[in-house]
């Protein structure tokens, strides 16, 4: 889905910049697959990420906080780094953020990851997209406040995010939504294509 839908709501304790849908159709939006991505959620940003492997296994670099030329972390001058593991088939969605910047960054496992503009001013307001991250694509996302996230853990093992913040945890500044919230009808069902 590229446009926004019509009908939103307030979001409880939410200033008025932030709204959710009450109805939308029901799918994953648009799946962003390769970059650039023209359909991606503004403000939203990723860095394709590189393995370098060898005989004894692979390294790769996550993130470079407080470096001034790296414009994916830009602006983390303070951070909280965090690592969440998810059994197969765990959904964790869906929170957004009034303030904070997250980064995520697969690092076992894939996920289907699950992004919902919930900013009024945005030229994406509304807009859905999904990314099918993890070890086949170690792509680093990068999220704004205001963008409404979750994922899914997919197959037979568990996964793991490693992710930074530029705050540090306040639950005044987290919002939530149900994973099956009926107004964003988010289809978390195995998409057979």
């Amino acid at each position: 889905m590229t446009a926004a839908p019509a009908i939103f709501r307030d979001l409880p304790g939410a200033s008025p910049a932030l709204a959710a849908p009450t109805a939308r159709p029901r799918g994953i939006g648009a799946v962003i697959a390769d970059l650039p991505a023209a359909e991606l959620i503004a403000g939203v940003a990723i860095d394709a990420g590189r393995l370098w492997p060898d005989d004894r296994g692979y390294f790769t670099e996550l993130f470079r906080l407080g470096d001034a030329a790296a414009t994916f972390t830009h602006g983390f001058q303070q951070a909280q780094v965090s690592a969440a593991l998810s059994y197969p088939g765990v959904i964790k969605a869906f929170h957004y953020h009034r303030r904070q910047t997250d980064l995520w960054a697969p690092v076992r496992g894939q996920f289907q990851v699950a992004l919902l503009d919930l900013r009024r001013e945005s030229s994406s307001f509304g807009r859905v997209n999904t990314l099918y991250l993890g070890e086949w694509r170690p792509w680093r996302l990068r999220i704004p406040a205001g963008v409404a996230h979750g994922y899914k853990s997919l197959g037979t093992d568990a996964a793991l995010m490693l992710y930074a913040t530029d705050r540090f945890y306040d639950p005044a500044d987290e919002g939530r939504l149900a994973h099956d919230d009926p107004g964003i009808n988010y289809d978390w069902s195995l998409q057979h294509r």
